[in-house]
Protein backbone atom coordinates (compact mmCIF):
# COMPACT_ATOMS: atom_id res chain seq x y z
CA UNK A 1 0.00 0.00 0.00
CA UNK A 2 3.22 2.41 1.29
CA UNK A 3 4.75 1.60 -1.97
CA UNK A 4 1.79 2.61 -4.33
CA UNK A 5 1.44 5.32 -3.07
CA UNK A 6 4.74 6.87 -3.09
CA UNK A 7 4.95 5.59 -7.35
CA UNK A 8 1.87 7.45 -7.55
CA UNK A 9 2.58 10.80 -5.65
CA UNK A 10 6.32 10.78 -8.11
CA UNK A 11 4.58 9.88 -11.13
CA UNK A 12 1.92 12.61 -10.44
CA UNK A 13 5.13 14.81 -10.09
CA UNK A 14 6.36 14.20 -13.48
CA UNK A 15 2.99 14.71 -15.17
CA UNK A 16 2.79 17.93 -13.24
CA UNK A 17 6.24 19.13 -14.38
CA UNK A 18 5.58 17.76 -17.94
CA UNK A 19 2.25 19.97 -17.68
CA UNK A 20 4.47 22.85 -16.56
CA UNK A 21 6.82 22.69 -19.76
CA UNK A 22 3.95 22.56 -21.93
CA UNK A 23 2.19 25.19 -20.82
CA UNK A 24 5.36 27.58 -20.20
CA UNK A 25 7.77 26.53 -23.18
CA UNK A 26 5.16 24.21 -25.38
CA UNK A 27 7.95 21.62 -24.23
CA UNK A 28 6.87 17.84 -23.83
CA UNK A 29 9.07 16.27 -22.08
CA UNK A 30 7.51 12.55 -22.06
CA UNK A 31 7.23 13.06 -25.38
CA UNK A 32 10.96 14.12 -25.79
CA UNK A 33 12.44 11.85 -23.68
CA UNK A 34 10.27 8.66 -25.13
CA UNK A 35 10.34 10.18 -28.88
CA UNK A 36 12.75 6.55 -30.13
CA UNK A 37 8.96 4.46 -29.24
CA UNK A 38 5.99 6.47 -28.93
CA UNK A 39 4.25 3.66 -27.43
CA UNK A 40 6.02 4.11 -24.28
CA UNK A 41 5.46 7.43 -23.92
CA UNK A 42 1.62 6.47 -24.24
CA UNK A 43 2.41 3.78 -21.53
CA UNK A 44 3.88 6.58 -19.10
CA UNK A 45 0.80 8.86 -19.99
CA UNK A 46 -1.37 5.67 -18.54
CA UNK A 47 0.58 5.20 -15.62
CA UNK A 48 0.53 9.07 -15.06
CA UNK A 49 -3.58 9.00 -14.97
CA UNK A 50 -3.51 5.97 -13.39
CA UNK A 51 -1.44 7.76 -10.86
CA UNK A 52 -3.98 10.38 -9.98
CA UNK A 53 -7.08 7.88 -10.04
CA UNK A 54 -5.24 6.18 -7.19
CA UNK A 55 -4.35 9.39 -4.99
CA UNK A 56 -7.98 10.51 -5.68
CA UNK A 57 -9.11 6.74 -3.57
CA UNK A 58 -5.99 7.34 -1.54
CA UNK A 59 -7.26 10.83 -0.05
CA UNK A 60 -11.22 9.38 0.02
CA UNK A 61 -11.39 6.36 1.44
CA UNK A 62 -7.62 6.00 3.34
CA UNK A 63 -7.97 9.90 5.03
CA UNK A 64 -4.24 10.46 5.21
CA UNK A 65 -4.63 13.99 6.43
CA UNK A 66 -7.14 13.22 9.24
CA UNK A 67 -6.20 14.05 12.48
CA UNK A 68 -5.49 11.89 15.30
CA UNK A 69 -6.66 13.00 18.65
Amino acid sequence: MKITSIIAFILSIVGAINWLLVGLFRFNLVGWAFSFLPMLANVVYILVGLAGLWLIFFIFFYRPFKRVS
